[in-house]
């Protein structure tokens, strides 16, 4: 398979008659070495079935194709996607789908999901992870709403937006401390292996990347009730995040908890009233989401 340099790609996609669409977030990596950092990153067997989003030119997927069992990569971009398919000819263990890989901001594609379970199904003891070079205006969706999906992912390893990547690491009382950090950290290992500047890229992008690797850990997940619940509150109390937490909650629970219920919570919480939601960490969310959901266990945003 040819190298797929900054040259080698622009002579393709003069020949094709094509630019980079930035409405799909195409930014291409075009050092090579960092095709590496990723796929290391995932430490692949053949026991692993790989997602990825956003096949490009195919040649991260080639990569991954040389290490892992079974790979389903999906592309939006029709010439891309003829492009990738001449790459990736000969790799037998390769299933290219075309189309959106989301059905919704909440939901995956339905044929992605089917692609991806008769291939964790064609093997015993088969595992999911994703590896992609995510575009930028997707990450969010695809990173949160597989660990919601129907086929949960053993590791997630991802090029996303370096703001991106400070969000789902971060600590309470940063300013990047978020409801992504929640989610992600309340069931996974959580790093940054690589920051990247916007050299790295063809074209290159206006702000720097990170490569981010998220493991889940079973026991975890297994130790939050209702994963839905707790994805659907955390978002709405970290609304706004530098509010008290009992405005929040008062905002997010109208309708379902008066004031003085509330109150009983964060009192019970050992929380004061000039609380702010990104103080709490995950150990307190879990506990105050846990409360609210015994007190409003209708309750959801999902």
């Amino acid at each position: 398979m040819s190298r797929q340099t900054k040259t080698f790609l622009m002579a393709r996609f003069r020949e094709m008659g094509i630019e980079p669409a930035t409405r799909h977030g195409q930014n291409f990596l075009i050092d090579l070495n960092l095709h590496d950092v990723i796929v290391d990153a995932a430490e692949l067997s053949e026991r692993d079935v790989v997602l990825e989003i956003g096949t490009g030119t195919g040649g991260l997927t080639s990569l991954i194709a040389e290490r892992a069992g079974a790979v389903v990569t999906v592309e939006i971009d029709g010439h891309l996607f003829e492009l990738a398919s001449e790459m990736l000819i000969d790799r037998s263990n390769v299933t290219m789908l075309r189309g959106d890989a989301l059905k919704n901001k909440n939901h995956f594609s339905p044929m992605i999901m089917e692609a991806v379970g008769e291939q964790l199904a064609a093997a015993p003891d088969r595992r999911l992870k994703l590896v992609a070079n995510l575009p930028y205006n997707i990450a969010t969706p695809v990173l949160s709403n597989l660990l919601l999906s129907e086929h949960t992912p053993h590791t997630m390893v991802a090029t996303i937006q370096k703001e991106l990547a400070d969000r789902i690491v971060a600590q309470p009382w940063s300013k990047d401390y978020s409801a992504l950090s929640a989610w992600m950290q309340v069931q996974s290992e959580v790093e940054i292996v690589r920051v990247m500047p916007p050299s790295v890229f063809w074209p290159a992008p206006k702000v720097n990347s990170a490569i981010v690797r998220i493991v889940v850990d079973p026991l975890r997940r297994a130790a939050v009730p209702d994963l839905r619940f707790f994805h659907a509150f955390t978002k709405a109390i970290f609304l706004h995040r530098r509010k008290f937490l009992r405005a929040n909650l008062v905002s997010a629970l109208k309708g379902r908890l008066d004031k003085p219920e509330i109150d009983d919570i964060l009192a019970k919480m050992e929380l004061a009233h000039d609380a702010r939601t990104e103080q709490l960490d995950v150990p307190t969310l879990m506990r105050l989401t846990e409360l609210v959901r015994s007190q409003a266990p209708e309750w959801s945003l999902a």
